[in-house]
């Protein structure tokens, strides 16, 4: 792993120290694993449900996408998505507040897209 794909996950929030150690100090690993998240299909999933009021399945995606990022060091996206996650949490649909869903959503968009343009950037073609 370069030190510049490195620096630009921690810059943007990521625990790569912390990480790393998990993933019992191999850099290849960790880059690697980095590489399959773009194609976790919790995220695009997690925004059809959204859009669609399906909170029971939404609320699912996160959870799955909350321990994906979790394990990456993903920080600010792991923060973000247990927002969430708790929000979605044992409600009925007419329970959950759509507004504070949909914002944190929005929240979760950004971070997220930011990191997959650091891991686009950085993997090999």
């Amino acid at each position: 792993m370069e030190d510049k794909f490195k620096q630009q996950l921690v810059e943007s929030g990521a625990d790569v120290e912390t990480t790393l150690k998990r993933f019992m100090g191999n850099e290849a690993i960790y880059q690697k694993f980095l590489g399959k998240f773009p194609n976790d299909s919790n995220y695009l999933n997690l925004g059809k449900n959204l859009e669609e009021g399906s909170f029971v399945a939404a609320y699912e995606c996160a959870h799955a996408l909350k321990g994906v990022v979790g394990n990456l060091g993903l920080t600010p996206i792991f923060e973000r998505v247990s927002d969430l996650v708790e929000e979605l949490r044992n409600k009925a649909p007419e329970e959950v507040n759509v507004e504070r869903a949909n914002e944190e959503w929005q929240e979760i968009k950004k971070v997220y897209e930011q990191f997959i343009a650091i891991i686009k950037e950085n993997m090999p073609a």
